[in-house]
Order: structure tokens, then C-alpha cells, then sequence
């Protein structure tokens, strides 16, 4: 398997949340695994939240961000070019994306395109989920919908 991460999914690899077991699994049965040189700036956004939202202290924040420094060289990183965010520019506006998000698309598909093989997108962001799927990509978690229902409290009825 060829497994592309964005931040959401990433951040899972490092701090034990909903969703930390399915990250662990798809590394496991990945042959390659990448992402966008965005998702350095993302990931470490994710962990200074994580510290102000009191999920995690500073220290174990720092730790996090300390050991995903060390892996970041082991993931294939796509870089954000011309193409990518022509692409991205297409995809935002045709799925009415977020702009990272669309970037992550964007770079998930060119992969794809540069390898000619399959690439599974690894994300637990539903709307994305949902657009990769439709735009040619795999996803991952495969059930992702009932992970983001059950997540939900109880008693929410967003959607």
C-alpha cells in the first residue's frame, strides 16, 4: 500500500487519540509512506493546540513534535509547486475545500499520477474522506463514518 497522510492522520501517529490504533495498522501494511511539506507546519500546529486545549502538557507536546521531527525524513514529502496548487486551486473550488485540505488532495493525486499506482489517502477529516474517495483516490479508515458518529457526544446531531 501506498499511504498518503495528511496532518489529521499524522498527528494520530503521535498523540493517542480516537483513530491512533487505525494509524498504527496502515503504517504497518504500508510499503511507502508520504505527504505534503505542509503537513511539518500542520502537525506542529496540531501539537502547540493540543498544549493550549490542555490535552497535552508542554512537555509531552514537546516530545510528540520531537520524535515526529526525527521520522519526518523517513516520509516521502511532496512539495507544494505551480502544479500542485493549480490543482489544489481546481479541487477547492469544485468540492468547496479548505485550502490545506485541497492541497493535501492535490498532492495525494499528483502522486498518484507520478507513480501510476494507487494511492491510499489516510485521513480523518470526513469531507475530505468523502472528496479523495470521489476525486480517484483510496481512503483510509475504510469506516471512517461510524468512527466520526461514534466520536460524536451524545445527543450531537451535527452533521
Amino acid at each position: 500500500m501506498i499511504l498518503y497522510f495528511d496532518s489529521s492522520a499524522l498527528v494520530k501517529r503521535y498523540i493517542v487519540e480516537i483513530g491512533s490504533q487505525k494509524v498504527a495498522q496502515a503504517i504497518a501494511l504500508a510499503d511507502i509512506t508520504g505527504t505534503v511539506v505542509i503537513a511539518r507546519a500542520e502537525v506542529a500546529t496540531a501539537f502547540a493546540k493540543a498544549v493550549r486545549m490542555a490535552v497535552l502538557t508542554r512537555d509531552e507536546a514537546h516530545a510528540c513534535l520531537e520524535q515526529f521531527r526525527r521520522d519526518w525524513p523517513h516520509l516521502v514529502r511532496t512539495r507544494v509547486t505551480e502544479a500542485t496548487a493549480a490543482r489544489a486551486d481546481q479541487l477547492a473550488w469544485h468540492y468547496q475545500l479548505r485550502g490545506y485540505d485541497a492541497v493535501h488532495l492535490a498532492a495525494a493525486l499528483l502522486w498518484q499520477d507520478a507513480l501510476g499506482e494507487m494511492v491510499t489517502m489516510a485521513t480523518f477529516d470526513l469531507k475530505l474522506w468523502q472528496v479523495a474517495a470521489q476525486a480517484g483516490l483510496l481512503v483510509y479508515p475504510t469506516d471512517l463514518p461510524e468512527i466520526v458518529a461514534h466520536a460524536r457526544p451524545s445527543g450531537d446531531n451535527a452533521s
